[in-house]
Parts: structure tokens; sequence; C-alpha cells
């Protein structure tokens, strides 16, 4: 799987409040809706401006905060195809796979907004065609690669049955 898209640069600590702000807690029903505000707390304009296809990248710790599906799943309502940072809080990391939404660790430093990025989950591989430089990450593992292809980890049992635990 290979993605494509332009950038859109955080900092470090971008929580799920900061995604989905507390304030629209009563549209945690209409996720359309809710959509409309996602990341506003961390960039006012991004719902307005975010294109199909476009990349989060974030610094250390993105997704700290709550359990919540929720700020997973706006971000991708919105468009994005990936969320490359430094860090991930470990249950927003889950969350992303299990709806198929692509999270790549790696050092995002040199990165700037606008920058095109180019992910090759299968290889490790995240190029900056815009500066010329590449970062590489650990793979994700196969499964991950298999339940982001079939668009989430419902669709992947549905389309595959139940996963053999062993035992």
């Amino acid at each position: 799987m290979n993605l494509e898209g332009r950038a859109w640069v955080f900092g470090d600590g971008v929580s799920t409040d900061h995604i989905t702000p507390g304030r629209y807690f009563h549209l945690r029903s209409n996720m359309k809706e809710l959509a409309k505000h996602v990341l506003e707390d961390a960039r006012e304009d991004f719902a307005e401006r975010v294109r199909p296809g476009d990349i989060v990248v974030g610094g250390r710790n993105f997704g700290q905060g709550s359990s919540r599906e929720h700020a997973a799943t706006v971000i991708k309502m919105a468009g994005v195809s990936a969320i490359v940072a430094k860090s991930f809080a470990r249950i927003f990391f889950r969350n992303c796979i299990n709806i198929g939404l692509p999270v790549i660790m790696c050092d995002t430093t040199n990165v700037q907004e606008g920058d095109i990025l180019s992910i090759d989950l299968k290889r490790g591989l995240v190029e900056d065609k815009s500066q010329g430089f590449h970062m590489t990450f650990s793979p994700l593992p196969e499964v991950m690669r298999r339940i982001l292809a079939d668009e989430g980890l419902v669709e992947h049992v549905i389309r595959h049955g139940g996963f053999n635990l062993g035992g």
C-alpha cells in the first residue's frame, strides 16, 4: 500500500481534545457533523482546507488523552490518508489501525507544511518529495497492513472471518 499527500504539520502533544473538541461532545452520534470540527483547536481552518489524501504530521505523543474512537474516525472522515508522527498514544494508534487509518512512527522534524509525502507501508519508507529526503520506520506487521487494506478491523473480520488466536 502506497500513499501520497500534502503535509499538515502539527507539534507535540496533540490530544484527542484538540482533534475532537469537548464542546462538540453532543455531536458524537453525528460523526459527519463532528468531522466539520476536526483539529479545530489545533488549527482553526484545518477542516475547511484539508483535501482528500492529505497527511497529518505530528510530533511526540500524537493522540494523547481519552480512548474515544471518534478522534481517529473524524480524521479519516476529513479525507486524511495517514498520520505520520514521532510517537503516538497507544490507544489512539490502535484506534487508527482498527478504522483503517495508517499511522507511521518516524522522525518528522524536517517535514515542512505543504511538503508532498509518499509513504510505502511495506518497505517502511516515507519520502519527502518536496525536500528530497527519506525517513524510515519499522514496517507495520502484515496483519496490520491487511487490516488497513480492508479499510479497518470490522471489514477485515467480515471478509476473512474471526481471528485464530491459537491455543
